[in-house]
């Protein structure tokens, strides 16, 4: 018998007692914690709790919580609930996200049997990693690799993050960055993108050239803005400390002391992807990210975040991250939205399609 919704905590009857090859767990939250922190405001997260472990009941009394059933439930039951108070004790909310994302990487670690390197990376530790502080607000990673993805750009010189949209792999990139030139580990940013778009080329914007390269790196702006004082982005970018251009203003330079970001990577030819590589200077750090799915070259080019893939995997110091629709931090549908699409291309990719179907 499921704790009612509608019943104060205080009339939830006692939990029923294990049958056979059932376990049963028992803690209390701390009084420290008021029990919304822990359930949610009108029992949220509980029942975010309850729909994720249908074979087990979770019962409330006061500050005391119990689960009886399935033992790999209960088990990762009382796992979650310890990792929240971590998260708790630091001063930081658990919101139904945080509950999900907790227990889809308590799941994935009890199947996995292990981390990378053998190391299980806990909830807490993912949820309570901060980046950067700015403005009222620290950017954090919100899932398992996108914790292993900040991690790494820390460890390699080269990281690629790549990875369907949602996934911050290009906000924790410039987090990074950002944290790096205020910890003086860089002397500048520079961001840039690939002048490609699709449906649509530079030429036939109306303006100047900085009119029109403008709007295409505008998502790197709206993204400083949200880690930088608005007032002090003009001075740096006047003194020359955060450069964001496009491309092609890379070429023949060499860049030093500086963490340098490249957006839309998919968007690059094999010929770019290797000029854009080879201006790593000393003192400086790369992060390059793109979505392979998501190809805007012209007349059928190669990516060169393909073929980059191909040509440095195993080299000492350059990372791969990738990122899954698991890790689409946006809106819930957009990770709904990814697996349909990839559904849909494997589909399209199948014998039966490629052997007597004709591709849309």
């Amino acid at each position: 018998m499921r704790r009612p919704q509608c019943r104060p905590m205080t009339q939830t009857p006692t939990a029923r007692t294990p049958a056979p090859g059932q376990a049963r767990a028992h803690f209390t939250v701390p009084a420290t914690h008021p029990m919304v922190t822990v359930l949610g405001s009108g029992d949220a997260l509980l029942r975010v709790i309850e729909n994720a472990f249908p074979k087990a009941d979770i019962h409330v009394r006061g500050n005391q919580v119990s689960a009886v059933g399935d033992a790999v439930e209960v088990a990762l039951i009382q796992r979650l609930f310890d990792e929240m108070m971590l998260v708790l004790r630091t001063g930081q909310s658990m919101t139904e996200d945080a509950v999900e994302r907790s227990i889809a990487m308590l799941k994935a670690n009890g199947k996995a049997g292990g981390g990378e390197g053998g190391h299980d990376e806990t909830p807490a530790e993912v949820l309570t990693q901060n980046i950067l502080s700015s403005r009222g607000r620290t950017i954090r990673p919100k899932t398992l690799n996108q914790k292993r993805y900040v991690d790494a750009i820390d460890k390699n010189t080269i990281v690629f993050g790549i990875g369907p949209a949602g996934t911050g792999k290009t906000y924790l990139a410039m987090a990074k960055a950002v944290q790096a030139l205020q910890s003086k580990q860089v002397s500048r940013i520079i961001l840039t993108r690939p002048a490609v778009e699709a449906g649509e080329r530079l030429g036939f914007l109306p303006g100047t050239l900085f009119d029109k390269i403008d709007p295409y790196l505008r998502p790197l702006y709206d993204a400083l803005h949200d880690m930088l004082d608005p007032d002090s982005i003009p001075r740096l970018m006047a003194a020359g400390t955060i450069e964001v251009a496009p491309l092609a203003y890379m070429r023949g330079r060499t860049l030093n002391d500086a963490f340098v970001v490249l957006d839309e990577a998919q968007n690059t030819t094999a010929e770019q992807m290797k000029m854009f590589l080879t201006r790593l200077g000393f003192d400086s750090k790369i992060v390059v990210t793109g979505d392979v799915t998501q190809i805007d070259l012209p007349g059928g080019a190669k990516s060169g975040l393909r073929q980059v893939q191909e040509i440095l995997d195993g080299v000492p110091d350059i990372h791969f991250s990738r990122l899954t629709s698991e890790d689409v931090v946006r809106h819930k549908l957009v990770g709904r939205i990814v697996d349909a699409y990839e559904k849909y291309d494997d589909s399209q990719d199948s014998p039966q399609s490629r052997n007597g179907y004709q591709r849309k």
